[in-house]
């Protein structure tokens, strides 16, 4: 009986083994996208912040002082509960400064 004992822990202890290392994987794999899609969010939010202001700028050949204005008047989203726009005005002629950033959770 113990050589059958010996026998099947031999064969269940590695798929058991492999089977943790693999669920443990996944989760890393998860966490490792998780990550980069939060980042593509941020740079996406404020590349469509920067576009905007340049189009306001070719339009109607001012930067706007507000990010309220670009919300009103070129569409852009604002109100994300993941990140936050500082949105610092310089001049009518020089591109503001802008920076989004993420929220902690």
């Amino acid at each position: 009986m113990g050589g059958r004992r010996a026998s099947f822990v031999r064969l269940v202890l590695p798929a058991a083994v492999f089977l943790i290392a693999l669920a443990g994987a996944a989760l890393l794999f998860t966490r490792v996208i998780s990550v980069r899609t939060d980042a593509e969010v941020l740079a996406l939010a404020e590349e469509g912040v920067r576009r905007a202001a340049v189009e306001c700028y070719a339009l109607e050949g001012f930067y706007p002082r507000t990010l309220d204005y670009l919300v009103e008047h070129y569409g852009v989203t604002a109100g994300d509960d993941r990140y936050i726009i500082s949105y610092q005005y310089v001049a009518s002629n020089l591109m503001p400064d802008i920076t989004v950033l993420a929220l902690e959770e």
